[in-house]
């Protein structure tokens, strides 16, 4: 047999591995990592402290990685191409997320909905974990230096590809119907649009109306180009430009 041909008929017969594997290892990863005000994996009876936050997500981008790597061969069902809009997009969106963010609209008015929509904690309120690593790690700057390497790299990499797999590669042609691996990307129903931000909705509690805001525009891109990798690069640039205004301002609770 030869090299890979087991892998690639794996993916073939098994479809939805390229999409869900590196997302499912992803959020699985995540559940043990600490924010400010919870301990790491307190869910499952750990108390992972704060500090050990980066080697924590070191470590989950190298298993995430890994996945990445297993399911490769399933990228390549579609053409590697880039349109300008999709850099256009990627500006204009952090522009808008980094707003409204600021704004603090959900805080401000929306709170008793939040509280609401998290049933006192049993839904997570999707804190993010805004560890400085300057600051936290300032004793060792070199590691501090390394670990926002690496971060960056998370954020502007691998979370684009696996959430833009996931969601418009396999559940927004899912609800299409029932062969969704046959959908051409691109092609939607109602249902498959609203599932593009009402999800990402869910999966971003804390910054709900950005949420809605940016990938709306992600799908109006995804409609207008039929390219996923249009929508890879437009979450790429934002989270990269998003990261680099955190770095700049210190609004580390954007991360």
């Amino acid at each position: 047999m030869p090299k890979f041909a087991g892998r690639r008929k794996l993916l073939e017969d098994n479809p939805w591995l390229t999409f869900l594997l590196p997302f499912i290892v992803f959020m699985v990863a995540g559940t043990i990592e600490p924010t400010p005000e919870v301990p790491g994996g307190e869910a499952i009876g750990l108390n992972i402290p704060y500090s050990y936050y980066p080697l924590l997500y070191s470590l989950k981008m190298v298993l995430v990685v890994a996945a990445v790597c297993f399911v490769l061969p399933g990228y390549r069902q579609f053409p590697l191409r880039v349109s300008p809009l999709a850099v256009v997009v990627g500006v204009v969106g952090v522009v808008v997320c980094v707003g409204i963010c600021l704004l603090k609209i959900e805080s401000r008015f929306l709170a008793p909905a939040l509280e609401a929509i998290h049933f006192g904690g049993i839904i997570p309120s999707g804190e993010r974990s805004s560890f400085n690593p300057l600051e936290e790690m300032s004793a060792t700057p070199a590691l501090a230096w390394g670990f926002l390497a690496v971060r960056f790299f998370g954020l502007a990499a691998v979370v684009p590809l696996i959430e833009e797999m996931f969601l418009r590669g396999f559940v927004m042609r899912y609800v299409v119907q029932g062969e969704w691996w046959k959908v051409p990307f691109g092609k939607v129903t109602p249902m498959a649009v609203a599932l593009g931000t009402l999800l990402p909705m869910a999966m971003h509690p804390g910054e709900l109306l950005a949420a809605a805001a940016w990938f709306s525009m992600v799908t109006w891109l995804m409609l207008r180009t039929k390219n996923i990798w249009d929508c890879v690069i437009a979450h790429a640039i934002t989270n990269l430009l998003l990261g680099i205004y955190v770095v700049w301002s210190g609004h580390w609770e954007l991360m």
